[in-house]
């Protein structure tokens, strides 16, 4: 080999170990961002989980909440109607009893003619104030009428007319008595009402 040869020879392995070393800077290089890409793609896809779960945490957080009002809802109706039954249980005996009652007032207005007659309306008229004692006992009471304002809630007009002595929308005779449980109205005041 002459001398020629020999620089080449060298000057090939120089180059070809400077291409190694480059090819393993290059190496190494793609390497540590290969290391960086996927540590990246693991933090990205971890906090991405964190976030997926987190949403799904609220989620069913607010689900709860929901179930929660929805149920405290339920038991606070459940009550009111529990309540309500109790207050009006004896309604529907009493929306019975009121024809009763309006019976027994027509009879009391009979005038007796004779003893005996007198003796038995007497005992008609404690029946029906021991009757009206159990009602009053029960919440009902009568709804006042005559010179009282007409109130739709209370009363039902069936006659106007044109009375002196009596303001407009003023109640002026009394046709059946009206009857309410408590703050319920059972049963209307039929009226007439001056116009």
């Amino acid at each position: 080999m002459d001398k020629n040869q020999t620089e080449e020879f060298e000057t090939q392995s120089k180059s070809a170990e400077n291409q190694t070393e480059n090819d393993f800077e290059n190496e190494t290089e793609n390497e540590d961002f290969v290391e960086e890409a996927s540590e990246i793609i693991e933090d990205s896809s971890q906090s991405s989980r964190e976030e997926e779960l987190e949403a799904q945490l609220a989620e069913a957080n607010q689900r709860t909440l929901r179930v929660q009002a929805d149920y405290d809802n339920f038991r606070r109706r459940s009550r009111e109607e529990k309540e309500s039954a109790a207050k009006y249980k004896s309604q529907s005996i009493i929306e019975g009893l009121l024809p009763v009652l309006d019976n027994f007032e027509r009879a009391l207005m009979v005038e007796p003619g004779t003893e005996e007659v007198k003796s038995l309306m007497q005992g008609m008229d404690m029946v029906y104030r021991q009757l009206q004692d159990v009602l009053k006992n029960e919440g009902v009471e009568v709804i006042p009428t005559v010179g009282e304002e007409f109130n739709p809630h209370l009363h039902q007009a069936v006659m106007q007319v044109e009375e002196e002595g009596y303001e407009s929308n003023q109640i002026v005779e009394e046709l059946q008595k009206g009857y309410q449980l408590k703050e319920r109205v059972i049963r209307p005041a039929m009226v007439k009402v001056n116009a």
